[in-house]
C-alpha cells in the first residue's frame, strides 16, 4: 500500500515539475519570437525611413535647383509637387520609426534628419544648399549608427 502511495505521489510530483518546465520553455519561446518579430519590424522601419529620406533629400535638391534655374516654370512646379509627395512618404516612414524605436537618441536623430531635409529648399544660395544637403546626409548616418545596435 505504501509503495502505491509513494508511486502516485512521485507521478504527481513528476507531472507538476514537467508542467512547470514546459510552461517556462513555452513562455521563453514566445518571448524570443516576439523579440525577433520586433527586431525584424525595426529593420524594416529603419530601412524604409532611410530610403524615404534619401529620396526626399534628392527631391529637395532637385526642387531647389529647378527653382533657381527657372523660377515659376512648369519644371519647378513639378519638382515642388514631387517634393511634397516625397515629404509625405518620409514623414510616414518617420512615424513608423517612432512606433517601433525605444531609443530616445535614435528618435531624436530621426526627427532631426527629417527636419534638416525638410528645410533644404529654403537655402538662399548654392553653398548653403550644399551644406544643408550634407548635414541631412550626416544626420541620417548618425541615426543609422544609433539605431543599428537595436537590430543586431
Amino acid at each position: 500500500m505504501e509503495t502505491a502511495v509513494i508511486a502516485v505521489i512521485g507521478t504527481l510530483l513528476g507531472s507538476v515539475v514537467t508542467h512547470f518546465f514546459q510552461r517556462r520553455t513555452t513562455e521563453r519561446a514566445a518571448e524570443l519570437s516576439r523579440a525577433e518579430q520586433l527586431r525584424q519590424e525595426r529593420i524594416s522601419a529603419y530601412s524604409a525611413f532611410a530610403g524615404a529620406l534619401v529620396d526626399y533629400r534628392r527631391g529637395q535638391n532637385d526642387r531647389w535647383h529647378r527653382a533657381q534655374q527657372t523660377p515659376g516654370s512648369p519644371a519647378a512646379e513639378e519638382a515642388r509637387i514631387d517634393s511634397y509627395r516625397l515629404r509625405s512618404s518620409a514623414h510616414q516612414a518617420l512615424i513608423r520609426v517612432q512606433l517601433v524605436c525605444d531609443d530616445a537618441q535614435a528618435l531624436e536623430l530621426a526627427a532631426a534628419a527629417f527636419e534638416v531635409t525638410n528645410c533644404m529648399h529654403e537655402a538662399p544660395d548654392e553653398d548653403d544648399r550644399s551644406q544643408r544637403s550634407e548635414q541631412a546626409r550626416e544626420t541620417l548616418s548618425e541615426f543609422i549608427g544609433a539605431a543599428a545596435p537595436s537590430v543586431r
